[in-house]
C-alpha cells in the first residue's frame, strides 16, 4: 500500500468540495440540486466512476471550473470520490441540498483554503482516507477579533 498527498488545483478565489458518493446517478442529482438551490451559481463537478466503464463522469454550469474539476478528480483517481468546484456561492449556499442527494455518502471538505487530499492506494484501487485543510491554528481569538468575526457575519448577510 502507499499513502499519496494530492495536492488540488484551484484559484484563490474559489471554493472546492470533495465527498464520497455511490452511483453515477449523482452527476445529474448534484447538477439539478446545485441550480435549484441557487440559480446563480457557477460549478463545475467531477465523479469517478469505480466500477464498469471507471469514467470520470461530469457535468457544470462554467467550463473552466468542470475542466478543473476534471483534472484534480483525475488526481486523486479514487473510486466514487467527487470534486466540485464553487464561484459565485459558498459551499454553506449549497451544502443542505447536496447533503439531501441519496447518493453522496460523505464529505470530507467543503473550503476555499488550500486543500491536499490523503490517498491510499493498493494495486488498482485508491480511496481518500483524510484530507489536509488550510493552515494550522496561530492563536486564540480575543475579544476584538470576536467582535471582528461578529461583524463580518453580519456583513455579509449570514447573521441578522
Amino acid at each position: 500500500m502507499d499513502i499519496k498527498l494530492v495536492d488540488l488545483e484551484k484559484p484563490a478565489d474559489v471554493n472546492v468540495i470533495v465527498g464520497q458518493s455511490h452511483f453515477i446517478k449523482t452527476v445529474e442529482d448534484v447538477y439539478e440540486a446545485l441550480v435549484t438551490s441557487c440559480p446563480n451559481v457557477k460549478f463545475g463537478f467531477a465523479f469517478c466512476e469505480a466500477s464498469d466503464k471507471r469514467l470520470i463522469r461530469h457535468c457544470g454550469t462554467d467550463k473552466n471550473l468542470e475542466v478543473l474539476a476534471i483534472e484534480n478528480a483525475e488526481k486523486i483517481g479514487a473510486g466514487h470520490s467527487f470534486v466540485l468546484f464553487l464561484s459565485n456561492a459558498f459551499p454553506i449556499n449549497i451544502m443542505k441540498s447536496l447533503k439531501s442527494i441519496d447518493e453522496v455518502l460523505y464529505l470530507y471538505a467543503a473550503t476555499s483554503n488550500p486543500l491536499k487530499v490523503i490517498v491510499l492506494e493498493e494495486a488498482d484501487q485508491r480511496g481518500i482516507i483524510g484530507v489536509l485543510d488550510g493552515k494550522t491554528p496561530v492563536g486564540v481569538e480575543d475579544e476584538d477579533d470576536i467582535k471582528e468575526r461578529k461583524n463580518f457575519l453580519r456583513k455579509i448577510g449570514y447573521k441578522l
